[in-house]
């Protein structure tokens, strides 16, 4: 049984997390749990207006990138997997490319961003309006085991999710590299994901900024290690960074994780881009999350493209 976002989102509270319990809580720090209430402060606001009608919808006057789900051998595994891969418009293999790694949430797969925000749709009409640079975009199965259908008990597989750390960095990167024509230097590698794959993205991401130096998150879930773990050296951190994006819809019982992050970053001086929709746990948020990502990731000066009105 294949679960939707919003299910998954009411279902977070039941991971094995000592957060979900106060009494394995450090003395002050709250719990973390989906469905706790929302309190906001006044710097939980939109960096961006909402995004254009149609901004996903496919146009008929602009060129589609192609997209095609591919088999990889993961030494890690010990097995081959599969990962979907969207190439822009007019990809060559005489030209060099950035990569995006876009992961999925707990319920999901290599076809979920596709499914309720497809970056060949996205993508495509901002490279068009020349709001984005020419990227492929890597969406694996975040799910590093053997059976990695996402059936069943979901929750089960948290172990797989942290697992795919290293399905990442020595089976899925050195694949794309060999099989793409993309530009190998971290300046041009990225890893964004929602809900559990925003988790991933803070978690790999920031764990290994000699591999990558634009980061987004978006709505990241209850798998986030707590901000000083994330980021226990904010000032080297900070030289390394291209971008840190963060995002979360007002209406996210998940918030206080983000909110967490976001308070632990400008305390210690640390430029990131926080953004604070008017959405829940959903696909709304995801969908303009990577809206407002792809125009800000591999630029020259990662700026919001469309400043709040």
């Amino acid at each position: 049984m294949r679960h939707s976002p919003l299910t998954l989102a009411l279902l977070l509270s039941t991971l094995p997390i000592a957060a979900q319990n106060p009494d394995d809580l450090p003395p002050g720090q709250a719990p973390r749990g989906f469905g706790a209430p929302v309190e906001l402060g006044p710097d939980d606001k939109p960096a961006f207006p909402l995004p254009p009608k149609g901004f996903d919808q496919k146009r008929p006057d602009v060129p589609q990138g192609k997209t095609e789900t591919i088999p990889y051998e993961s030494k890690s595994v010990g097995t081959t997997r599969k990962l979907t891969v969207y190439s822009p418009p007019g990809y060559s293999s005489d030209k060099k490319y950035p990569v995006l790694y876009l992961l999925h949430g707990i319920g999901g797969d290599e076809t979920e961003w596709q499914r309720f925000a497809p970056p060949e749709i996205i993508l495509s009409n901002l490279i068009a309006d020349k709001k984005a640079v020419e990227m492929i975009v890597v969406m694996p199965n975040g799910r590093a085991q053997k059976d990695d259908r996402a059936i069943g008990d979901v929750f089960r597989h948290a172990p797989a999710f942290a697992a795919f750390e290293q399905d990442l960095l020595k089976d899925v990167i050195p694949f794309i590299e060999k099989t793409y024509s993309v530009l190998p230097e971290r300046q041009h590698r990225a890893l964004a994901g929602l809900s559990m794959g925003g988790g991933q993205s803070l978690n790999f991401g920031l764990g290994n900024l000699e591999t990558f130096s634009w980061i987004g998150a978006f709505a990241p879930a209850p798998n986030t290690r707590q901000p000083a773990e994330l980021i226990p050296n904010p000032k080297a951190a900070a030289k390394q960074l291209n971008l840190l994006f963060l995002s979360c819809g007002k209406n996210d019982g998940l918030i206080r994780i983000s909110k967490g992050l976001h308070q632990y970053l400008e305390k210690n001086d640390l430029p990131h881009t926080w953004h604070v929709d008017e959405n829940a746990h959903d696909t709304p948020h995801w969908r303009a999350s990577l809206y407002h990502f792809s125009q800000l990731v591999f630029q020259k000066s990662p700026t919001p493209a469309d400043p709040p009105r």
